[in-house]
């Protein structure tokens, strides 16, 4: 990747962002203010690559606009970059929010999200009536001609702004999903840090069956978004004030505050800070989604004047009872729980012989042979790209059911440890196979409660057992210390040889088919052994996805 990549990238985000055509000095203007010290001569040499590459449109004396595929270059470009540009993207909304709760004027953060009927604006409201949304302030802009309607809520972000303007900041942790028992907030059970991501992590969780809002507003028991955040421990008296304050025109949705240096809802909080858990702004949408209506959410998506907004309800009667300050047991992340897996693996490359990580998927008896068919006919279509090791496993608990277990790329980690090599898993990733492929979405392992692999199956974003095989594929992105490269390589080229998947193995300070290890390591991308089971669930086999499960023998394994 060239040094000019990043700012050609950010002249595409700045084009996107505008209506009409604009020119060299003005986007000069705009990269100066993100930290890119680029003059007229520079942008408009950039400006002509760009062009030339079909990503911009020049229209006359105007200036520029960015094409379709620039858009899609945009999106699916440089995702090393994307998970860094969510939090900094929070960060601008926050920075931008300049709402003054005394007059109730100003810009605020809002959420956009289409819908396609009258029932969804119906549970739209009585979600918001319960107590369940930052704020009962909407608008609502109904298309009769394309049959749909776009509704506008305010985001969570927007308190984060407020604060920042009283001089408290609020720094945005994690987006997840809170277990409610009996109306009361008890913990998150699912957590994904805003840092190295490019999904914003409540859409990470906008998959079916991942909430059960309506459950928590009908019998006090479900899961629900919830949103976390870190503010200094001598703002919490001011903190509160302004909560009050806001709650009494309408913006709340916050559900705890804990006191200085004290974990809540099974999240740390260090010494010297204050945790502050909000309703995510997408909750009354969830619902929407939950009762089977179809919804394009869209989150945190723009800033807009506050009177454009109105109260969709007067009628709010907050729900959730009071958080208990007891301790809870902590949340472990993802990476966190697996070392222990991954020090454990003992492969013997030369013998083929030794524990590795296995997933282990259940499915109906029933569905067994189709299953198998599916996963061996998806190997034979592109065997670069799926591993072809899997085992047959009892459930624990039901005779109608059947487990198979696949191998977990950690198991590659373990064995390069066991090799005195260090490799760190650093993300699991969507990889789109273009040439060369490109990895389009990125979660870090060390951010996450839940494996990205399952979110990326949950949302329905892979594409491996169509008709020309596979497109979009799950993959691992591993760092390893430069100095260990040559004997790094020789494993990895026998592994791959095995059949462990190695996709690719990178140079030291190179970006690797989209992914980008620190300086003085290199980057190793690896094949999920859930590729083959995502194919199974794409052909409509009920399949429960599970992942990191277990320790198996790789000589009792399987081959399709």
């Amino acid at each position: 990747m060239s040094d000019s990549e990043p700012r050609m990238i950010e002249i595409l985000r700045i084009l996107s962002q505008q209506e009409k055509p604009i020119g060299s000095k003005l986007i000069a203007d705009e990269l100066n203010e993100k930290g890119f010290n680029l003059g007229e001569r520079a942008v408009r040499y950039h400006m002509q690559i760009l062009d030339e590459k079909g990503y911009t449109e020049r229209k006359g004396y105007s200036g520029r606009v960015i094409t379709e595929l620039g858009r899609d270059k945009l999106e699916k470009g440089l995702i090393y970059d994307q998970v860094d540009f969510i939090y900094s993207k929070f960060e601008e909304m926050i920075y931008l929010t300049d709402f003054n709760y005394i007059t109730q004027r100003g810009n605020v953060v809002v959420n956009t999200s289409t819908i396609y009927n009258e029932e969804s604006i119906n549970i739209l409201k009585s979600i918001i009536e319960s107590g369940l949304s930052v704020s009962p302030y909407v608008n609502i802009n109904e298309d009769k001609s394309k049959g749909k309607i776009e509704v506008t809520t305010l985001c969570g972000t927007t308190i984060d702004g407020i604060l920042l303007n009283e001089g408290i900041p609020a720094q945005p942790q994690y987006g997840g999903l809170l277990r409610i028992e009996d109306y009361k907030p008890i913990r998150f059970e699912e957590l994904i840090s805003y840092k190295k991501t490019s999904l914003t992590p409540l859409d990470a969780f906008s998959s079916p069956n991942r909430t059960s809002v309506m459950d928590v507003v009908t019998s006090g028991d479900g899961l629900i978004p919830a949103n976390f955040r870190l503010i200094p421990g001598i703002g919490r008296e001011k903190t509160i004030e302004i909560i009050k304050k806001l709650d009494k025109i309408g913006i709340g949705g916050i559900i705890a505050i804990s006191d200085e240096g004290k974990d809540i809802l099974g999240i740390t909080v260090p010494k010297g800070m204050v945790g502050i858990s909000i309703v995510g702004g997408i909750t009354p949408f969830r619902a929407i989604q939950e009762q089977g209506q179809e919804i394009d959410i869209k989150i945190a998506e723009e800033i807009r004047d506050f009177n454009t907004l109105s109260p969709i309800t007067s009628t709010i009667k907050y729900g959730l009872k009071p958080v208990e300050h007891t301790p809870q047991p902590k949340i472990s992340f993802l990476l966190s729980k697996s070392w222990n897996l991954i020090q454990q693996v003992n492969f013997d490359i030369e013998k083929r012989k030794g524990d590795i990580i296995s997933n282990v998927s259940y499915l109906k008896k029933e569905d067994l042979d189709k299953t198998l068919g599916i996963m061996e006919e998806t190997y034979n279509s592109n065997p670069k790209y799926i591993n072809p090791y899997y085992k047959i496993v009892n459930h624990p608990s039901d005779d109608n059911m059947v487990g198979i277990a696949t191998i977990c790329s950690l198991s590659i980690d373990g064995l390069l440890i066991n090799n005195g090599i260090m490799s760190n898993p650093k993300y699991g990733g969507l990889l789109e196979l273009t040439e060369p492929p490109l990895f389009i979405e990125l979660i870090s392992y060390n951010g996450s409660t839940v494996d990205p692999h399952k979110i990326f199956i949950a949302k329905n974003m892979t594409s491996i057992s169509g008709n020309f095989g596979p497109n979009k594929i799950l993959a691992s992105f591993k760092e390893i210390p430069y100095i260990a490269r040559e004997y790094a390589v020789d494993l990895l080229d026998t592994l791959d040889k095995i059949g462990f998947s190695i996709y690719k193995i990178g140079k030291p300070r190179e970006v690797t088919y989209n992914a980008k290890a620190e300086n003085y390591n290199f980057g190793v991308v690896a094949g999920s052994g859930l590729n083959s089971i995502a194919a199974v669930r794409e052909r409509g086999v009920d399949i429960h996805v599970k992942a990191i499960e277990q320790l198996m023998p790789f000589e009792n394994m399987d081959r399709l």
